[in-house]
């Protein structure tokens, strides 16, 4: 997972600007959602992918697995609906939203990599 999150291809193609929008928005997206996996195992837990809302049980539980903020969590929320409106109703990804998206990845990635570095099976 961690390796889905941090993938060099996929940093690349969501800054490739002659991507299109909604595909550098869901390469980012898939980087926050495999840090929020990562985070929940490290917690001993995973969520059932089989049920809906495991995407969304997972990033909000960030603020528990990783300590983000409460602030962050509700963007990284926002986010989660976003990729759905973009995947399901074909909505366009804004300016806002992929600049969003791109810089909380790069975040949530430096901070799953301190903590697996500091988790005692990995570090």
């Amino acid at each position: 997972m961690l390796a889905s999150a941090r993938q060099r291809q996929r940093q690349r193609d969501a800054e490739f600007e002659q991507n299109s929008p909604e595909s550098r928005f869901d390469c980012a997206y898939t980087a926050i959602r495999a840090v929020a996996d990562i985070g929940l195992q490290l917690q001993g837990y995973r969520t059932s992918t089989s049920k809906p809302g495991h995407r969304q049980t997972a990033i909000q539980s960030l603020s528990i697995t990783l300590g983000v903020d409460d602030l962050t969590v509700r963007v990284l929320d926002g986010l989660r609906k976003q990729r759905n409106l973009t995947d399901y109703d074909d909505e366009l990804v804004t300016d806002a939203a992929l600049s969003e998206c791109i810089e909380s990845a790069r975040v949530l990635v430096t901070r799953i990599e301190k903590a697996l570095a500091l988790h005692p099976a990995f570090g």
